[in-house]
């Protein structure tokens, strides 16, 4: 995996560079001492990086302003001195969280579950166009077209579709994964809309019609770009 690092202590990062070149499974493409210089570099071709080790207390732009502030995230993996933020990082879907000073054997069990979540990103669902939900004891299948948005929910999410809802314990990030883009689009922290489904887009909401009704999605400054990206925009 491809990886970087974002941390203005420079001993945190000479730590880390050590680690990472003890582990074979993992390649450092950059190290940097601000989340600027990193938010600059991801924003200019974010494909080859799948991993980063993220602090959270730097000057101007913190951790959490950094991942605020970035749409489709690799794997984050934070390292901090401090546990006070783990609750706010983990609502981001981190992978892992490690406290300073970091063990090796700590180290390498957070890449190990960065590797395994990296190798099921890697498998290509069978069938392209549909997923199967649990409701109750029943698997039911679902057309990824029969879905309007997604909705999250504390440790859950909700599939919102024109004749029912259906509540899975999945992350956002995982089921962001599960969908096919460029049909479904991330928009906000909590929400993720089926392009096809989208009636008009206004300033910071998005329309969704269906059966004469009209739910208003909201839709994240730093969401937004991607999603005008992602749509067939005819403008002067």
């Amino acid at each position: 995996m491809n990886c970087i690092i974002v941390d203005d202590d420079k001993l945190s990062r000479v730590v880390l560079e050590e680690f990472i070149a003890k582990t074979k499974r993992l390649k450092l493409i950059a190290s940097f001492e601000n989340a600027i210089s990193a938010a600059n570099s991801i924003n200019k071709d974010n494909s080859r990086i799948d991993l980063i080790f993220l602090d959270i207390e730097m000057p101007e732009m913190n951790g959490i302003d950094f991942m605020n502030s970035m749409t489709n995230l690799p794997q984050i993996i934070i390292s901090s001195s401090k546990e006070k933020y783990a609750i706010e990082a983990f609502n981001f879907d981190v992978t892992d969280y490690l406290l300073k000073p970091t063990s090796f054997p700590r180290f390498l069990k957070a890449v190990n579950r960065a590797t395994r979540n990296h190798s099921l990103d890697r498998v290509e669902l069978k069938n392209q166009d549909e997923i199967f939900i649990k409701k109750g004891s029943s698997l039911i299948k679902m057309k990824f077209s029969e879905i309007l948005w997604v909705e999250a929910l504390e440790n859950y999410v909700i599939l919102n579709t024109v004749n029912d809802k259906f509540t899975i314990h999945f992350t956002m990030k995982a089921i962001e994964k599960k969908l096919p883009r460029p049909n479904f689009v991330r928009v906000h922290r909590s929400f993720i809309v089926n392009t096809q489904s989208i009636s008009v887009i206004k300033d910071n909401t998005i329309d969704i019609c269906f059966d004469d009704e009209i739910q208003s999605i909201p839709i994240g400054k730093s969401y937004k770009d991607k999603l005008l990206d992602e749509i067939n925009l005819i403008s002067k």
